[in-house]
């Protein structure tokens, strides 16, 4: 076989593994374009590598990419502290491989915003052992030889990360038609002007998050209660002039789902401004997750300009 050949067939074999590789990357950082760098970091050492060390190419990539997610997780804190404003992970829209397996309500789970946003308690080895264990089903064995625990080690750290993260409520799992059906009934509620249908499909303990990084007007901080989320709502739902300046113009509004959960996603002269996630449980929605920064956009961005979205429910709000 040519060295071109033998290129080719790695490069080959790499991009088998890279929509797993960015899923689990994605569920470690939160980010879509620090997921990105990572699997590419990941592909240039891959590139770099003697072949003939390497027995199990898949086991060798995942070490490779977790310990630099690993790495990349504790700057990641220090910035994050310095965050203007409320973070929230990036959006990651209906049909994108980053989303991953979704065959298992741990795999749907973890993808979940409200679930990236609690992992951010996790110390980033309780991250990487739960993100591997619950959502990708490697073996303790595994886990232990990718992050130089034993197996013992990594049980422990799995059950540490369960507890942190225990006493959350089951998520909803929704296809997209069911999603369209969440959303509209939302969106009727969120622009009736009144409050009381928006009290009605949410939790007593409902919660409200915006992320404008900013660079968009948002609010600086989580807010709890039906009562308070949904007025909040119901003035987010007003249209006035100072909003659509914010925007770059009317958005029209249209269903969709993101990271697995119904999501309203705004438009403005078909660029993406906006994605409202509606964390939906069987109690109701639980929390409503706003992220309008730009700068975490772009991979939901260049999502929506290839897909077919259909009509708006909402035309030039």
């Amino acid at each position: 076989m040519t060295d071109d050949l033998l290129r080719q067939d790695e490069l080959d074999l790499f991009e088998e593994f890279r929509p797993r590789l960015e899923a689990i990357a994605y569920r470690l950082l939160g980010s879509a374009a620090e997921a990105e760098d990572a699997v590419q970091e990941t592909f240039l050492r891959w590139e770099a590598a003697d072949r003939e060390q390497i027995r199990v190419p898949e086991a060798w990539l995942t070490r490779v990419l977790t310990n630099l997610c690993l790495t990349q997780l504790s700057s990641a804190r220090a910035r994050r502290e310095v965050y203007v404003g409320q973070w929230l992970p990036e959006p990651v829209l209906g049909g994108d491989p980053m989303l991953g397996p979704a065959d298992t309500a741990e795999q749907r789970e973890s993808v979940s915003t409200a679930m990236l946003v609690l992992m951010e308690r996790l110390t980033p080895n309780e991250r990487a052992v739960y993100v591997l264990r619950e959502a990708f089903a490697y073996s303790h064995a595994e886990i232990a030889e990718m992050l130089d625990l034993t197996e013992a080690g990594s049980q422990q750290v799995l059950h540490r990360a369960k507890q942190h993260l225990a006493g959350e409520r089951t998520l909803t799992a929704v296809d997209q038609a069911a999603a369209r059906q969440v959303v509209e009934e939302f969106l009727a509620a969120a622009t009736s002007g009144r409050t009381e249908p928006l009290v009605r499909l949410l939790t007593s303990d409902a919660m409200g998050a915006g992320d404008g990084g900013g660079r968009v007007p948002a609010r600086a901080k989580p807010f709890f209660g039906a009562e308070t989320v949904a007025k909040f709502l119901r003035g987010l739902f007003r249209p006035a002039e100072p909003k659509r300046a914010a925007l770059g113009g009317s958005p029209d509004i249209y269903a969709w789902t993101a990271n697995g959960r119904p999501a309203v996603v705004a438009v403005v002269d078909g660029a993406l401004v906006g994605v409202m996630t509606l964390e939906a449980t069987t109690d109701g929605i639980a929390a409503v997750l706003s992220q309008v920064n730009p700068d975490k956009l772009g991979r939901a961005a260049r999502q929506w300009a290839a897909s077919d979205h259909g009509e708006p429910i909402v035309a030039g709000w």
